[in-house]
């Protein structure tokens, strides 16, 4: 078994009511809370912050497959920056690649899909797409 890494971003006891109500616009808001909603859904867990900004739920020990070296993270979560929502949907990326096509309007990188607000995707296909990433951690 691999050592468990101790890494920067850790789960918080900071209220996700608080960070979520202080995002700058009322449409940020408001997808903001439609995600929780479909995240604690999927999850039928609660949220918690995990560092400043991120919004996570369940609990997953990870193990990378080259170096064996573990880290404790969440099974699905998302971060509203400035720019967009970044949503860490953590499941197979083979899995999630027959929906990004049906999304509609986001961008990819670095473990991440991208979107500028809800109302330039499809929910119903993310509603899909964060159940497949859930169903891929548990």
């Amino acid at each position: 078994m691999g050592k468990l890494a101790k890494i920067k971003t850790q789960a918080t006891d900071a209220s996700v009511n608080d960070f979520i109500q202080s995002l700058e616009s009322e449409q940020r808001i408001q997808d903001a809370q439609t995600l929780i909603a479909l995240m604690e859904e999927a999850t039928k867990t609660k949220p918690r912050m995990w560092g400043k900004a991120i919004v996570a739920f369940g609990d997953k020990r990870y193990t990378s497959p080259a170096t064996g070296r573990q880290v404790d993270w969440f099974i699905i979560g998302f971060s509203p920056r400035k720019a967009n929502f970044s949503l860490y949907l953590m499941g197979s990326r083979s899995a999630l690649n027959p929906f990004l096509e049906k999304l509609g309007k986001h961008k990819t990188g670095g473990g991440c899909i991208y979107i500028n607000k809800l109302a330039d995707v499809d929910i119903q296909v993310l509603k899909k797409m964060i159940k497949v990433s859930v169903k891929g951690n548990s």
